[in-house]
């Protein structure tokens, strides 16, 4: 449209000059050149004139051409649909607040979406695969943004101003690297998850801002290993479970969530008023130091954190309680 566009007004404004045309005929002659109806009611006076008709045939010709098969394929093959899904799914991104940004859906980013679609989190991928992002669209189940995560601009219309954390799954750790520093450029209170390949990047990546480091590979081969040298207590923590609608076992307490009268409280005031049947196994200090098994006089501080174990019914009263 442009060049055809660009065409239209070269040819208006050099009949004007050369054939000293008023604007209407111009735009006449110009419109029957560069359709290729041509005409017979008026006539090119100049030399120049003729020759400009020539020239302005020949460009015509092609950029029509061009312009015709672009909009007709534009038109059948439903590109104008793509761009306004992708443009009501932006509309979408841009109302989110407090969500999650997972860059990359491979093998280790389906995992964490799966994860926070359990825990009914909030969250945008942002996915450069054009054959991932057509089942994006075709099953609507996701929010997500088509670009590479290593872009300021598309990290800033993933909202990551407004975003609690982010997940970066990209295969590369030069790729993860460079998103760690970007987020944390534009981010500085945002959580970031990131994935390594390589044990020595875990630092730089770190140094770099990220929160957490995981590898995955890391951890499935630890894994294993505690399998053969202590099964039973990896064969229970495996029945611990953290996700799902009804087979949590394990909860944490943020100390915004206990209630008014409880708090800078000790441990032992929550167990006595709240008999759930739950035990209270795991106390966050104010400095990010864990306690395991933590002493009924710890007192609730702000900052803190309590985990709480039971079974998946004690931990949904709990939820109840505590409006988690």
């Amino acid at each position: 449209m442009f060049l055809l566009l660009v065409i239209i007004f070269s040819g208006i404004l050099g009949y004007m000059i050369i054939e000293e045309m008023t604007f209407f005929e111009a735009f006449y002659i110009t419109i029957v050149t560069v359709s290729t109806v041509g005409f017979s009611d008026t006539t090119i006076v100049t030399s120049e004139g003729k020759f400009f008709t020539a020239l302005l045939i020949m460009l015509s010709f092609g950029t029509f051409a061009y312009a015709l098969t672009s909009i007709s394929k534009y038109l059948l093959e439903g590109e104008y649909r793509i761009y306004f899904k992708d443009y009501q799914m932006n509309k979408e991104v841009e109302k989110l607040s407090g969500h999650v940004i997972v860059c990359g859906y491979g093998r280790v980013g389906t995992q964490a979406v799966n994860e926070l679609n359990a825990h009914n989190k909030e969250y945008v991928i942002i996915e450069q695969s054009k054959e991932l992002l057509d089942v994006f669209r075709a099953n609507k189940q996701h929010l997500f943004l088509e670009g590479n995560a290593t872009s300021d601009e598309i990290l800033m219309k993933a909202q990551i101003e407004n975003a609690q954390a982010l997940i970066t799954t990209l295969p590369s750790d030069a790729d993860n690297l460079f998103v760690v520093l970007s987020a944390r450029e534009l981010n500085s209170n945002l959580t970031i998850i990131s994935r390594a390949s390589q044990g020595s990047s875990v630092r730089k990546l770190k140094i770099a801002g990220a929160s957490n480091v995981i590898m995955p590979d890391s951890l499935g081969g630890a894994h294993m290993a505690s399998l053969v040298i202590t099964p039973d207590v990896i064969e229970f923590l495996d029945h611990i479970t953290i996700q799902g609608d009804s087979k949590i076992n394990l909860e944490e307490i943020n100390f915004e969530n206990i209630p008014e009268a409880y708090k800078n409280k000790t441990i032992a005031s929550i167990s006595q008023s709240f008999e759930t049947g739950c035990n209270i196994v795991g106390y966050k200090t104010q400095e990010g130091d864990f306690i395991v098994n933590p002493e009924p006089s710890t007192l609730l501080v702000p900052g803190s954190k309590l985990f709480v174990l039971g079974k998946p019914e004690q931990i949904n009263q709990i939820n109840k309680i505590f409006g988690i």
